[in-house]
């Protein structure tokens, strides 16, 4: 498949799960999503070139749960460490918000606030912090830890059975903590057949019990064919699922391997592994992931 191809899935997947909503400016925005998330963006904070605006303004929003919808759209839950390494976050949603008047991008002035069910997720995690999305030219997301505010007041807490977060700016946000498990870590390699690389395809990491995360692997050798985690990030022993997914006459083509991580692993995938199915398939196959 082109790479076109592949990103118009993606598209289409994401496209389904988008909300949109129209509100009046001036009265702000109170929000209430398809699973029960609030979003407030309070009176007079949506600008234009710096100026209030009045009238009707069109929301957006997008919200995450599980691994099969963050693979069908492509938001796995990468965090970016400190020394600029990847490592799995397991999130407790992450979510997307943007507000545009006549087509014309508005930004916000003031911090809105995001308030979410912690049952969505498995329950309240005393742990979760506020993450900023990025995007890079691959199109692939990774998440920022955003730091407390200047006034040393924190931008996320929990409240009995809520995350109640303070999100600086449109775009996307992701509740969340990374990973834990002692284990020593190694890398692995996953190889793929000619034709497939970072462009057409894609492989993810699926942790068994953990359904609110989804590792992605970022980096890709020509020289190999093979897709890769060279941060040195997964534990020895781990029980996990590597799946590989393209495209195939407008449908999802993908693979699924249960492997336990052992000491510099490679992994590969050959053609006759794969199945083709549609979003609906693919999403049902890591829904039915331990």
């Amino acid at each position: 498949p082109t790479d076109e191809e592949f990103g118009q899935l993606r598209s289409t997947a994401i496209n389904q799960i988008r909300q949109e909503a129209q509100f009046e400016a001036e009265e702000g925005i109170q929000f209430e999503s398809e699973k029960g998330v609030t979003l407030n963006i309070f009176e007079g904070t949506l600008k234009l070139d710096g100026e209030a605006v009045t009238g009707p303004v069109d929301l957006e929003f997008i919200e995450i749960f599980d691994a099969g919808s963050m693979l069908t759209t492509n938001k796995p839950t990468m965090g970016i460490k400190e020394d600029g390494s990847k490592a799995l976050l397991i999130s407790g949603g992450e979510f997307y918000v943007n507000v545009t008047q006549n087509g014309e991008q508005l930004e916000v002035s003031n911090h809105m606030q995001l308030v979410v069910p912690t049952d969505l997720s498995g329950g309240s995690d005393q742990d979760m912090t506020l993450w900023n999305g990025e995007i890079d030219e691959d199109e692939n997301l990774a998440w920022n830890e955003e730091r407390d505010t200047a006034d040393g007041m924190g931008n996320m807490f929990v409240e009995g059975d809520q995350y109640v977060a303070f999100l600086s700016g449109f775009g996307w946000s992701n509740v969340d903590r990374f990973f834990s498990d002692p284990r020593p870590k190694t890398t692995l390699e996953v190889v793929v057949p000619i034709g497939y690389d970072m462009g057409n395809s894609a492989v993810y990491l699926y942790y068994d019990g953990e359904p609110n995360a989804l590792a992605q692997l970022d980096t890709f050798n020509e020289s190999t064919n093979s897709f890769s985690e060279h941060y040195g990030q997964i534990p020895i022993g781990l029980e996990m699922h590597v799946i590989f997914v393209t495209e195939q006459d407008g449908e999802w083509k993908y693979s699924i391997q249960p492997q336990t991580v052992e000491d510099g692993d490679v992994y590969t995938f050959e053609e006759d592994d794969f199945i083709t199915g549609t979003e609906s398939d693919l999403y049902d196959a890591i829904d039915d992931l331990p």
